[in-house]
């Protein structure tokens, strides 16, 4: 990628974490929002029109740039220790998952029984962790990288399985935007680390679908959770049955 579509890309993600639209760009530099869809997907910008966008956005071209080298430092896993800390504390679990699907803190006061101060205290442990950085505002930007993921086996999984996985799978999976699929069969390995390249390429599209919906005012979007899982098993009552070598 060039310097400049990275540039650009990055400009992309500092509107997106203020809430910015392409509709408001549109308004504010006096162009239809089809014209501003396609400069930013073609990333063909004029000096003038960085600076008008840059202006919109109350940004200074030095500061994006510094934007820019810091999107190496994304957070692509926790540590043991901050997911720990995370579970420890059932409304500090609340207000990150909310903070993953980019809850603004007005949602989630109005919506829970949190005030504004207690939701800030959660939200500055955040940034301690690294996931957020606080913006002035009550506003926030999420440091957490496309491929984040939580520790196999660790904290948070256990949590999950704990607290949430019966949960989760109590339902029939037949109603409007629910789904199940359980297969089995006979794979090759290559046929096996194909499957393994799919599925992550589902996961990596939930993810870029996740961030463009951000764009849509938030009561257009559903929280959404997938689950996807793959591996060699037997049903261990199965097991119990075979032969001895």
């Amino acid at each position: 990628m060039s310097a400049s579509a990275a540039l650009i890309d990055t400009l992309k993600r500092e509107l997106k974490a203020q809430g910015a639209t392409y509709a408001g760009v549109a308004r504010a530099l006096g162009m239809s929002e089809a014209s501003v869809k396609r400069m930013f997907s073609r990333k063909d910008f004029t000096l003038k029109r960085l600076d008008q966008v840059l202006d919109f956005a109350g940004l200074e071209l030095a500061e994006l740039t510094r934007s820019l080298e810091r999107r190496d430092r994304l957070v692509s896993r926790l540590t043991p220790q901050a997911e720990k800390a995370i579970v420890a504390d059932k409304r500090l679990v609340l207000v990150a998952l909310r903070v993953l699907h980019q809850w603004p803190v007005e949602k989630i006061i109005r919506t829970y029984s949190m005030s504004e101060a207690e939701c800030i205290r959660h939200l500055v442990r955040l940034d301690r962790m690294g996931i957020i950085r606080l913006l002035p505002g009550n506003r926030y930007r999420l440091l957490l990288s496309r491929t984040f993921s939580w520790i196999p086996d660790g904290p948070f999984q256990e949590f999950f399985k704990a607290q949430a996985q019966n949960e989760y799978f109590r339902t029939r999976f037949d109603g409007p935007d629910e789904l199940m699929l359980f297969v089995t069969g006979r794979l090759s390995k290559s046929s096996r680390e194909a499957m393994l390249v799919r599925l992550r390429r589902v996961a990596n599209e939930f993810a870029d679908l996740h961030n463009d919906d951000t764009r849509r005012p938030f009561d257009e979007c559903t929280a959404m959770h997938m689950l996807v899982a793959i591996r060699p098993w037997e049903l261990a009552k199965f097991a119990e049955m075979q032969r001895r070598k």
